[in-house]
């Protein structure tokens, strides 16, 4: 059993937050790259959300709102954030009922997550907002941009995750639901909203369809938690952009951060393109003389 619960960390993404060496955590990095700051979630429940940021930029013209995977740890974040330009500031959230963010238990319902988590939207007046959803924070973005559509400028989708399973999540999410009870607290929690996933996207497909902002969908050619067909089938679907990274894997806040930041940019110059491709204003018309237009 204790070798059971230790593959399915490791797998997950390590056997422990705090010491790996596939993702640098925040103690990595030199003081002032990023803080921890908590934050109270937007429900009437009102949990405490933890979350890692960049600290305040005034420079800065976009905001980046990241919705984590499952187990959500911001700590792998850690490497997207420290490569952020000067001009975008970032936040990740533990997501609730996971690390030290409220509740103990698992938050089954994708629309409640999505609304714990809308507070991470507020932004300056004169800053933008991206929001990412990684693996299981996809669809939980796809809701925050459907009910947020004045607070969302744009969205990307890193290895989505709607319910397709490659070979290591079939292994991994058969192996944890037969062992459910005997497992630690946040693999516990990401098997029960896992297995409450399914019954939820039809609303997550309504939201995606209905979606007016740039959606960019980014996903890794040796993703084996979720297929890169998948992602192709969907973004094809719903007349997206998709960008695939061919070396990468599921986690690509890891392997390929340079290429991830990319994707986000491409998503920011869409919208920035599509603001700048509107038409002007009306402007009223000039008075008619009573005698009617001149010809001249």
């Amino acid at each position: 059993m204790i070798a059971l619960v230790l593959a399915l960390s490791a797998c997950a993404i390590g056997i422990s937050e705090d010491e790996n060496d596939r993702f640098p955590t925040s103690s990595a990095y030199p003081p002032g790259t990023m803080e921890r700051i908590t934050f109270t979630a937007g429900v009437p429940e009102r949990w405490r959300i933890s979350a890692l940021q960049t600290p305040e930029r005034p420079a800065a013209t976009w905001k980046i709102v990241i919705i984590t995977g499952t187990p959500s740890w911001s700590e792998y974040w850690a490497p997207t954030i420290a490569g952020a330009a000067p001009t975008r500031e970032m936040i990740v959230a533990d997501r609730p009922g996971f690390r030290t963010s409220e509740p103990e238990d698992a938050v089954r319902d994708l629309a409640k997550q999505a609304d714990a988590l809308a507070p991470m939207l507020r932004h300056r007046e004169d800053e933008r907002v991206l929001l990412v959803g990684q693996s299981f924070g996809a669809p939980v973005a796809a809701l925050m941009a459907q009910r947020y559509p004045d607070q969302v400028d744009a969205v990307v989708l890193v290895s989505a995750f709607f319910g397709d399973r490659g070979p290591t999540a079939r292994r991994l999410i058969g192996a944890g639901s037969l062992f459910h009870g005997m497992l630690p607290r946040d693999l516990k929690n990401s098997i029960s909203e896992i297995t409450a996933q399914r019954t939820q996207l039809p609303a997550v497909w309504r939201a995606l369809r209905g979606l007016e902002q740039p959606v960019v969908f980014v996903h890794g050619g040796a993703d084996t938690f979720v297929p890169l067909a998948a992602e192709q089938r969907i973004a094809a679907e719903y007349g997206r952009t998709l960008v695939a990274i061919p070396e990468g894997d599921h986690f690509l806040n890891a392997c390929c951060v340079p290429a991830l930041l990319g994707a986000f940019e491409r998503a920011i110059s869409e919208a920035e393109g599509r603001e700048a491709a509107q038409p002007p204003a009306t402007q009223p018309s000039d008075p008619v003389p009573a005698g009617g237009p001149s010809l001249r």
